[in-house]
């Protein structure tokens, strides 16, 4: 039987959440990296015992919040999702492990069983945004898809989004009735 993927794709409002990275790192800067170029309204803080310039600089184009300390478990509290990314695997797990105690979403990088959430690649253009998952056993594959839909997503669509947006709100009728009608108008943008 063929493996799948099953995990459950959504788009996070990091504006209305609070994301804490643990690390200051080159693992630490990539991963508020990726966050800030998708989200660059997000609520972050980063706890380490220090930081490198260049994660600096990108905590800089962001509304991130630096402290220069150890990581403790207080440090979680008024958090929803915590990204680790220590080079020390025991302070990791215990990372995990104190969010598992509180119910918290966590991603240990580079460590798949100690992840609930994957950081997929993502491609937007305007409006359009598609993310990509290998159930996290191919980083690479992810950025070489997500350099093929870069390509074949038109630079226009934000335009054609805007005008399904407009005719939306013109067609009559219940829920279902509205879905028919766009999607027989739409039908032909996959052909």
């Amino acid at each position: 039987m063929e493996e799948r993927n099953n995990l459950y794709p959504i788009f996070l409002k990091v504006k209305q959440l609070e994301v804490l990275i643990v690390g200051g790192g080159y693992v630490a800067e990539e991963k508020l990296s990726f966050l800030l170029k998708s989200s660059p309204d997000a609520n972050v803080t980063m706890v380490a015992p220090l930081f490198r310039e260049e994660t600096i600089s990108v905590a800089k184009t962001g509304k991130v919040n630096m402290i220069k300390d150890s990581y403790k478990s207080s440090y979680l509290e008024d958090k929803h999702i915590v990204i680790t990314t220590t080079d020390k695997p025991t302070v990791n797990i215990k990372i995990y492990d104190d969010c598992k105690a509180q119910n918290k979403l966590v991603n240990v990088a580079d460590n798949p069983p100690y992840c609930d959430f994957y950081m997929g690649g993502i491609v937007t253009k305007g409006h359009v945004k598609v993310a990509i998952s290998t159930n996290g056993k191919s980083p690479t594959t992810a950025k070489r898809l997500r350099q093929f839909f870069e390509e074949v997503i038109p630079q226009d669509i934000n335009q054609l989004v805007q005008n399904l947006n407009d005719y939306r709100k013109t067609i009559k009728g219940n829920f279902e009735e509205k879905v028919h009608t766009l999607n027989k108008l739409t039908e032909n943008l996959i052909r």
